[in-house]
């Protein structure tokens, strides 16, 4: 495992997913260093700051530093040339865990989109730098033309889209089967490392990888789930996480795309987190369901570790996140089974008011491989 030194924001929740994205990434912290403003225009700190970490970097020796937050080329490379180390942000850092993490064949395709895009827009920069007769090393880039540089990376990325677009395609014609033959599906949705796998191994009988770190999950995984001998699908999705650039969420459209077709959603929030932990995540899980165009009256909030919470806590945390009034909110527990049956007995009440025709007899059979992708 690599060490690194992790400059962060100095609050308790930022220093925890910051350690837990360097952990998936395969990264062991040696040293953090806690700051109330990350956007300096030089170096991204100030000048002060950064001579005790080049101290300190001197002394440790990591491997890699690691900036939570997004660095301009410039900040990159001014802080790469001070430290003589490799610097990642907070967006490079993410790639490399979703590199890691890709398993299909499509969702290696979407990584290596969003890093392509990640690239495009530090492009000019590298260039401008490299044109000036400075060596970038750390960013890895050569003396290319710009107009070589960018259309090297253009012609890579039409040609992942329309790979992801023949994708997109054939999960259309799924979505199609799936309506004709009467099937209604449920998604899974929510902060990374809310609980989402577990849930979905509960309610289906699976034993899909889970795990307390970030990004289990970058493949949506469709399976059976039998409500009072109904069958309907539900899907397992790609987590949220604050601070997720636009381009990354575009990457990754054409899996995050079955939230928007689906019947019900299942929005996942861990209640056992901080009140400002817990603001933060739903926020961000709001805003992300919101881009993608999901209509709100179709997802059912699921709060889920309340098994680690008195009842009246949970109680508070529904009344801070405004759903007090809301009838689609249920406490369960993922890993203890506390109320998941009353979870489906919920997700079934609400297709059932849809007034949607149930599948057709042994329809299940006929698509059982289709769909089991």
């Amino acid at each position: 495992m690599n060490s690194a030194i992790l400059i962060t924001y100095d609050q308790d929740g930022s220093v925890d997913e910051a350690k837990g994205l360097c952990d998936a990434a395969g990264y062991e912290i040696v040293h953090v260093i806690r700051q109330n403003y990350l956007q300096k225009p030089k170096y991204g700190i100030s000048g002060g700051v950064l001579e005790k970490l080049e101290e300190t970097a001197d002394r440790v020796r990591p491997d890699v530093i690691i900036y939570d937050e997004i660095l301009t080329p410039s900040q990159n490379y001014n802080l790469a040339t001070v430290l003589h180390r490799e610097v990642l942000d907070r967006e490079a850092l993410i790639l490399e865990i979703f590199e890691s993490r890709a398993s299909s064949a499509e969702s290696k395709l979407q990584v290596k989109l969003a890093q392509l895009r990640y690239e495009m827009a530090r492009a000019k920069e590298k260039v401008r730098l490299a044109n000036m007769g400075e060596q970038p090393g750390f960013m890895g880039i050569g003396k290319f033309e710009v107009d070589v540089y960018y259309n090297d990376i253009k012609h890579r990325m039409q040609t992942i889209k329309s790979k992801l677009e023949k994708a997109g395609k054939q999960r259309e014609l799924h979505r199609q089967g799936r309506k004709r033959m009467g099937f209604k599906t449920i998604s899974l949705a929510g902060y990374t490392s809310a609980g989402k796998t577990t849930l979905f191994n509960k309610t289906t009988g699976e034993t899909k990888t889970q795990s307390e770190g970030l990004f289990t999950t970058l493949t949506t995984t469709t399976r059976r789930l039998v409500i009072n001998q109904e069958p309907f699908l539900i899907a397992d999705t790609v987590g949220f996480i604050s601070k997720l650039p636009a381009y990354m969420i575009d990457a990754f459209r054409s899996t995050l795309e079955e939230l928007v077709h689906t019947d019900v959603i299942i929005l996942v929030v861990d209640v056992n987190d901080s009140i400002s932990e817990l603001k933060k995540k739903f926020s961000s899980c709001m805003r992300t369901l919101s881009e993608l165009g999901v209509e709100k009256d179709r997802v059912v909030y699921a709060l889920n570790k309340s098994d680690l919470l008195e009842m009246d806590e949970v109680k508070r945390k529904i009344e801070f996140l405004n759903l007090i009034e809301n009838k689609k909110v249920i406490s369960v527990s993922a890993k203890t089974g506390k109320n998941v049956s009353q979870l489906k007995e919920l997700i079934k009440e609400i297709i059932d008011s849809q007034n949607f025709h149930k599948p057709k007899n042994n329809a299940w059979e006929g698509v059982k491989k289709t769909f089991e992708n």
